[in-house]
């Protein structure tokens, strides 16, 4: 059947991190770039259509959002994942890295550790170190094609490592895994106890695969909303990445405060207009988009793991239960790090994100983005057959 999602837009020349940065980023111009966690696919005509009904006005001076704006934000969630905010939980920043920053610098010491689950979205560590705080790792564990936590490491890490924040990934990034009520409760009660924050990163939220459901932390138990932030944004959801708004939800007013004044102190003020607008638009009206999204998605997840299956059965997808990023796990070929590169850049010109970026534990891996066209997912998977067979 004919899709919108199948209509192959040229990106390049269009200032596009994906598309146009390769020579300068050190890949061939040639590359094929499944790599970057934006999509290659128009967003939704609601949007559009409320930004070029923006620019017709032809003023754009200092602007902020308004009730309305708030609402938007309040039925989506709601209706789709039964989480009930408040207008004054609401705190809007240029996106969900630029969040997690802010929480490390409002609300640790230097001394103190900040704890993250690895292999885990690489701006994590980067902020924790940037920001000078200790960075602790529990390592997610891998057995039988599927992660899990380890809760006896994960609270010897917050006693051992001095631990005030935890920074959880929820869908989890790279791996792909949805969490259980249970995992989620059994982590909230160990920080709980231990009175470690938790910055919660739900940018994923809305990309869940049959048989699987999303739960905002802070949903998980009452006690959770007063140690816990919660990061969202409609940029993942509905390919607004280079509009950058994000919407974090702060239950507790003194978390909320301290956050705030950092906040501030950072300089920042309003978000663009054009990102409220493209927001308010999207949660109003992208919800049949982005049903028709996920049914895309996941026809190409079910085309990847059966030709990987069929055609290159040493390559292993780890499917993912949520998000449009799929972790591959190349092991079974016994290459080292650099042979393996060399095998996915050089040969099958493909540009993939290395697994070593998201910790040690990445080692063999390799993250691709199916959010494409399907004709652009069966080139990449052709040449990667092509390579390893050749």
């Amino acid at each position: 059947m004919a899709s919108r999602f199948d209509e192959l837009i040229d990106r390049k020349n269009t200032g596009s991190v994906k598309y146009d940065l390769a020579a300068i980023l050190g890949m061939p111009e040639d590359i094929l770039p499944l790599w970057v966690a934006d999509m290659d696919f128009k967003s939704p005509d609601c949007v559009v259509e409320a930004l070029i009904k923006r620019c017709r006005s032809g003023v754009f001076g200092y602007s902020d959002s308004g009730p309305d704006y708030f609402d938007a934000l309040k039925t989506w969630f709601a209706n789709e994942h039964c989480f009930m905010v408040e207008p004054d939980w609401l705190v809007k920043t240029p996106g969900v890295v630029y969040a997690v920053n802010i929480a490390i610098r409002s609300l640790t010491f230097e001394s103190e550790g900040v704890l993250i689950q690895e292999p885990v979205y690489y701006p994590f560590a980067e902020a924790i170190r940037n920001n000078n705080r200790k960075l602790s790792v529990s390592e997610l564990c891998y057995k039988n094609g599927r992660y899990s936590i380890d809760f006896k490491d994960f609270e010897e890490k917050i006693l051992n490592d001095n631990v005030r924040m935890f920074i959880l990934c929820s869908p989890h990034n790279p791996v792909g895994r949805v969490w259980t009520r249970d995992e989620l409760l059994e982590v909230g009660e160990i920080c709980h106890k231990h009175g470690v924050i938790v910055v919660s990163d739900e940018i994923h939220m809305d990309f869940v695969f049959p048989g699987h459901k999303h739960l905002v932390f802070s949903s998980v138990k009452p006690e959770f909303m007063q140690n816990t932030i919660i990061c969202t944004a409609p940029t993942k959801t509905f390919n607004l990445a280079g509009l950058q708004v994000s919407n974090i939800f702060i239950p507790n007013k003194d978390l909320r405060r301290a956050y705030k004044n950092e906040l501030s102190k950072s300089g920042h003020s309003q978000i663009g207009i054009m990102a409220l607008t493209a927001c308010k638009a999207a949660y109003l009206g992208g919800k049949q988009w982005l049903a028709e999204l996920n049914e895309y998605l996941l026809d190409n997840l079910n085309f990847m793991c059966d030709f990987l299956h069929t055609e290159i059965p040493e390559v292993k997808p780890v499917a993912p239960e949520g998000t449009y990023l799929v972790w591959l796990d190349f092991n079974e070929l016994l290459l080292s790090e650099e042979a393996l590169e060399e095998l996915i850049v050089k040969k099958a010109r493909l540009w993939l994100d290395k697994g070593t970026m998201f910790g040690k534990g990445g080692s063999g891996f390799q993250r691709v983005n199916i959010a494409c066209p399907r004709v652009i997912l069966e080139e990449a998977l052709s040449r990667l057959k092509k390579t390893i067979r050749g």
